[in-house]
């Protein structure tokens, strides 16, 4: 239960809009979280690197269903969208790359392809960063869009070397055209866990709004225990708004389990969590493939009944059992409930307890499975 009270910013967010009775606003809030409404574009030139990391920001194989192929159907100077299999109102875009003309107008560029309507962009490049990409670069941060980032994507057989020496040559470039703090994120497709790309991924949390900073991190793979961990934070976020809700929009405090309405809105933030940490088997079995090892012995480590598949009759279940529960750490679900919901205290401690429980189960097995998988990051 003390998880849940850590200075999370999401967590200090939500809180502040339900002492102020926006109720509203929560409710959106977690509507977004639910469906990772995001739009984040990939620019650069078109290869198999480029490819590899549309594919690997999605949890996908080139073999599998819907996958960015190399070379691309869409023709060179066309954007394509990418959504993803399992959160499908978080899509990436493949934008064409900045053209290496001389003149060059960026506003041009920018207007063509709605650059400024994406909420991150993400600059590519394999071998040498261009000045008129960095031009670009510099328009958007005039035009106060903060989330607009470099990185250099390692080709098959790049030496960790090779690359250092490239990420160098091109900090170079950006020194030499006025940027006055160059960053640029190594980043291998094929194994996002390492180099670089992590960093970015704080980085893009860090400069995003709040909401849409941790409907990314859901939609995005497990890459790490320390993702994982990251998103079991922003779920306990959300279990908290709902049991608020739950517990704030009842007159008359009844047992949760009686409401078809906490019922089903449980199901669905399970369901994401279930999605978002990979615990389907068929996400389960597309790990096991991309790094050579065996689907049922991943498959074995999921122990919660939820990790394989959440039903209401298991949900509803557990929500019952909440309810007829002493509540644990009374003195901090009263902390924590909104001034709003005093009245329904019984509802919110149902709820938060029932769904954090179920929120940490899965997490362990998602532990278990990534680290089994990948090992432990660093």
């Amino acid at each position: 239960m003390a998880d849940v009270l850590r200075s999370l910013k999401l967590l200090e967010t939500l809180k502040e809009l339900m002492e102020k009775n926006r109720l509203s606003e929560v409710k959106d809030a977690v509507e977004d979280l639910l469906i990772s409404r995001v739009n984040l574009a990939v620019v650069g030139e078109r290869g198999p690197e480029k490819a590899a990391f549309i594919n690997a920001l999605r949890g996908l194989g080139p073999e599998d269903s819907g996958a960015a192929q190399c070379p691309s159907s869409t023709p060179p100077d066309e954007p394509a969208v990418y959504p993803n299999p399992k959160h499908t109102d978080f899509r990436l875009w493949d934008l064409p790359g900045v053209p290496s003309a001389s003149p060059f107008n960026p506003e041009e560029y920018m207007e063509r392809f709605k650059f400024l309507r994406y909420n991150a962009v993400i600059m590519t490049f394999s071998q040498s960063l261009h000045p008129n990409s960095v031009t670009v670069w510099k328009e958007a941060r005039a035009a106060q869009r903060e989330t607009v980032y470099f990185a250099l994507l390692a080709s098959q057989g790049d030496s960790d070397k090779a690359l250092e020496a490239r990420k160098k040559s091109s900090l170079e470039v950006l020194k030499a055209e006025g940027v006055p703090i160059p960053k640029v994120f190594m980043v291998r497709p094929s194994t996002l866990e390492k180099l670089d790309f992590p960093a970015l991924l704080e980085e893009m949390e860090r400069d995003l709004p709040e909401i849409k900073s941790n409907a990314l991190l859901l939609a995005l793979p497990p890459l790490t225990v320390a993702v994982v961990n990251r998103k079991k934070d922003t779920f306990k976020a959300m279990v908290w708004a709902a049991a608020s809700l739950s517990g704030g929009v009842s007159a008359i405090p009844v047992p949760l389990v009686s409401s078809m309405v906490d019922a089903s809105l449980a199901v669905r933030i399970l369901c994401k969590a279930r999605d978002s940490l990979s615990l389907d088997d068929e996400s389960v079995e597309r790990l096991a493939r991309q790094r050579g090892r065996g689907a049922a012995e991943l498959k074995e480590l999921r122990s919660c009944t939820l990790s394989l598949e959440v039903t209401k009759g298991e949900v509803k279940k557990r929500l019952a059992e909440a309810d007829k529960e002493k509540p644990r750490g009374a003195r901090i679900v009263e902390m924590a409930l909104p001034m709003n919901a005093k009245s329904a205290s019984r509802s919110f401690t149902a709820m938060l307890q029932a769904l954090n429980g179920a929120i940490d189960e899965m997490s362990a097995d998602a532990e278990k499975v990534v680290t089994a998988a990948i090992g432990k990051s660093k």
